[in-house]
């Protein structure tokens, strides 16, 4: 397989509409947590929109990721850009641990709250760190790229390839 010099338009829309829907998710959470807390208190709750926001966010988070790992076992990805191995490692690692967050954290939330599992909600609590702190990783690397090597990385999440 040939390695693009670029990414599709669907896979730079997927992109963008998952990082809105993890900003939903943590914007939004309170919702989430106070439902929580009532159902583990025996309590009847009302319906909540933003309560079906969060967990449909979190359904389409997952939807998104597998798709876009689809698309990129198909199509591949473009090469990691990085001036040393250590930076190509890095941003290898910081990019299966979001993917591996974006389908965790869906999947430990629903086990949570559809299944009433305490275990899940507490291992999706400690996800929900590892995740900000990937994102905060990937910001700050492409952050790099752009202001610090002027290296055209950002380019990429911008415009489609060809």
């Amino acid at each position: 397989m040939t390695t693009p010099a670029g990414y599709t338009r669907t896979q730079i829309a997927l992109h963008w509409i998952a990082a809105l829907l993890i900003l939903q998710q943590y914007l939004f959470k309170d919702a989430m947590s106070a439902a929580w807390e009532a159902f583990g208190d025996g309590l009847e709750t009302a319906f909540d929109p933003l309560v079906l926001a969060h967990v449909a966010g979190g359904g389409l988070v997952l939807l998104f990721a597998l798709w876009r790992l689809a698309i990129r076992r198909q199509r591949g990805a473009p090469a990691i850009v990085g001036e040393s191995a250590v930076q190509r490692m890095l941003a290898t690692l910081t990019h299966l641990g979001l993917y591996a967050l974006m389908i965790l954290m869906p999947v430990s939330g629903s086990v949570a709250w559809f299944g009433g599992v305490e275990a899940a909600a507490q291992g999706h609590s400690l996800l929900k760190i590892a995740l900000l702190a990937l994102v905060a990783l990937h910001v700050a690397g492409a952050l790099w790229h752009q202001f610090v090597l002027k290296d055209g990385l950002i380019a990429r999440m911008r415009r489609a390839e060809g």
